[in-house]
């Protein structure tokens, strides 16, 4: 299973395979016909309290994890399958707005969606 991680912002390569964004907003300063995604599935973003409470302030970040784990195992299940299957078949590309590439929503959806069945 092939999963990257990048942001929105960074240019599109060949290998990004199918590419999603997983924000719950559309990010700033990006217009839609550049952005070059194949879906944007608002629903597996994290809910909005969470994000408020989380403010990415890093030290909030293991409560955040585990929290947006939670969520994602009580969600939607339909989602996180439809991108393992985009993940076997072509390559997954996670897109995300944060500014801090270590500590944001797509590294815990791509550990949940390789660590959970």
């Amino acid at each position: 299973m092939q999963i990257q991680l990048k942001r929105i912002y960074d240019p599109v390569d060949q290998h990004d395979g199918h590419r999603v964004l997983i924000d719950g907003m559309w990010p700033r300063g990006v217009a839609k016909k550049d952005a070059h995604i194949d879906d944007w599935y608002r629903d597996i973003a994290p809910s909005k309290d969470l994000l408020k409470w989380f403010g990415h302030d890093r030290d909030r970040w293991e409560g955040f994890y585990d929290a947006y784990r939670k969520e994602l195992r009580e969600g939607d299940s339909t989602l996180p399958q439809t991108l393992r299957e985009h993940a076997q078949k072509e390559g997954l590309t996670l897109l995300y707005a944060a500014k801090d590439e270590e500590c944001n929503n797509a590294v815990v959806l791509r550990d949940f969606l390789k660590h959970t069945r």
